[in-house]
């Protein structure tokens, strides 16, 4: 028990992994697993193995190694925070079944964090900075599982809370954003800048001030914190409130030692450092949640000065990648809310009786099925369409109104409701210049549209992102040791090229599955330039390049 659990009201990670497994949820892994070839291909497994939603789990590695045969003392958790939904029910502490009147609840009624000092503090048991980061204490010290590997460049940190504040305001975001281990003191960070994330607008706060940026980065903290995170809530609020909302009592928080951030004080490991704003370095190949590989693009980095941790602490992994996953889950229960309250709050339609985002492949923003009352007048139909397409930029490329009696969750239902409830000529319509959104950039039109568009390729594709065919097949090979539920693919359960991939990516990435990815962090910091934006593709750059010669 930490030291404020007296006083707190809400679990820490040890004590959720306990009520996991006290609820038959929790696969323990002790014999040695490669958190660069074998860990996330074996949880991938249950979510392309036929393994039905209710029976997945999750997973608990006790004694984890590298490529290079190293044994790491820090225990990692995959899917343990929204595995399947009972899971995230779990961690939540609060029906499903009302989930939007919850986070509507929290995001009116924030309850500020408490500020406790570092004795109070297990994050802060153990604090290494200065030259211990480069002496095997640093980010190298820490279990970071490779999460497509054959595709992926290096370990990712894909649990990462990343937290800063507007340098105007002081007032602070959390975000899960994906972070490259580029050197045992440095780290990718790409905020996505299609989705606007607070952490963006931030770092364009402080590049406009020619700071860096602080940032701290929460590994392991109370769930609760983790889906406060990616629930979507106005940049005035801070999501830390907004969590004490949703437990009923503040969250306990540390002033940092290097930063001046508050961080959640019962988070299992905390990394402090500040982002550069005057140069960008490359970042990625890394599989991304929209089901394919996102290629190499300029992106930020942090220079770590602190890593804090509990004496003995355990490191998260979100796994991601192709949907469903557990980084769907957790999208999905705190978007469908979202858009509910937008159409029956913001909008006033009040015939909208539920939101429905598709998760399988198509990672939940891009077909939306509205479930409406019958007695409602096409005028509001159609707005409640029109609404729920111009909501946010990367979301709702096929929106799709159907009956309460048509279940939107069966795709087969939708379609018989398209087929027979639908006439092209009058019931359908094309909203133009839409943003591409979170998915692969194309290089032909970099306008998207809403509704009715081809979905065959038309140009190479980067890769999907599953692991690559070998390293699945190896961890077949170990779930069946295991004596786990018998397997059945689904396509496509592993990655395979679609023809945007270099030698230099699959040299990278052979690198990586070999524990030399810090080779590529070295070549990476000798790239570094200051002319160019933010998430700027290489192959754009090489693209522009080649058209001058």
């Amino acid at each position: 028990m930490d030291k404020a659990a007296t006083t707190r009201q809400y679990r820490d990670l040890p004590e959720h992994i306990d009520a996991l497994r006290d609820a038959g949820l929790l696969i323990e892994v002790d014999r040695p697993i490669n958190k660069d070839t074998e860990m996330h291909p074996l949880v991938r497994w249950q979510y392309r193995g036929g393994v039905p939603e209710h029976d997945r789990k999750a997973w608990l590695f006790t004694n984890v190694t590298d490529a290079k045969g190293k044994k790491y003392d820090i225990p990692v958790l995959v899917g343990g925070l929204a595995g399947n939904r009972a899971i995230y029910q779990l961690g939540f502490g609060h029906d499903l079944a009302t989930v939007n009147e919850t986070w509507i609840d929290a995001i009116a009624n924030p309850i500020p964090p408490a500020v406790v000092g570092g004795a109070d503090a297990p994050c802060q048991d153990i604090v290494i900075e200065g030259e211990d980061l480069l002496s095997g204490q640093g980010l190298d010290a820490l279990p970071v599982p490779i999460s497509t590997p054959g595709w992926d460049n290096g370990p990712y940190l894909s649990s990462g809370h990343f937290i800063t504040k507007d340098p105007a305001t002081g007032i602070q975001n959390v975000g899960i954003y994906r972070s490259q281990l580029k050197a045992p003191n440095r780290l990718g960070i790409n905020t996505s800048v299609e989705l606007r994330p607070g952490g963006f607008r931030h770092w364009q706060a402080w590049k406009e001030r020619g700071e860096p940026m602080p940032c701290a980065i929460a590994i392991g903290c109370p769930p609760a914190i983790t889906y406060g995170a990616v629930q979507k809530v106005p940049l005035d609020l801070d999501e830390i409130a907004v969590v004490g909302g949703l437990i009923g009592a503040p969250v306990n928080v540390v002033r940092g030692i290097t930063v001046d951030l508050m961080v959640p004080a019962e988070s299992e490991i905390i990394i402090e450092g500040f982002v550069d704003t005057e140069y960008l370095e490359p970042e990625g190949p890394f599989g991304e949640s929209h089901g394919h590989v996102n290629l190499m693009e300029y992106n930020g980095f942090m220079n770590v000065t602190a890593i804090t941790r509990k004496t003995k602490p355990i490191l998260t992994s979100i796994i991601s990648q192709v949907t469903p996953s557990e980084s769907s889950v957790i999208k999905r229960v705190a978007y469908e809310p979202l858009f509910l309250n937008h159409l029956q709050s913001a909008l006033g339609i009040r015939g909208v009786l539920g939101v429905s985002m598709h998760e399988p492949l198509t990672n939940i923003r891009k077909v939306i099925v509205l479930k409406m009352a019958d007695d409602v007048p096409r005028t509001e139909v159609w707005r409640a369409l029109y609404g729920t397409a111009s909501l946010q930029a990367a979301s709702g490329k096929y929106v799709i109104a159907v009956n309460g009696d048509i279940d939107p969750n069966n795709a087969d239902a939708v379609f018989w409701a398209m087929s027979y409830r639908a006439k092209p000529h009058r019931d359908i319509e094309i909203l133009r210049h839409k943003n591409e959104g979170h998915g692969p950039r194309s290089m032909a039109d970099s306008e998207d549209s809403a509704l009715l568009i081809d979905a065959t390729l038309k140009e190479t594709f980067p890769p999907i992102s599953l692991p690559k065919k070998e390293f699945m097949e190896r961890a077949a090979e170990i779930w069946a040791e295991l004596g786990l539920a018998e397997l059945k693919p689904e396509a496509p359960w592993h990655g395979y090229d679609l023809g945007e991939w270099t030698d230099e990516m699959e040299a990278m990435a052979t690198r990586a599955t070999e524990g030399d990815y810090w080779e590529t962090g070295r070549a990476y910091a000798q790239r570094r330039r200051g002319d160019i934006e933010m998430n700027t593709e290489i192959r754009a750059l090489m693209r522009d390049e080649d058209d001058d010669v």
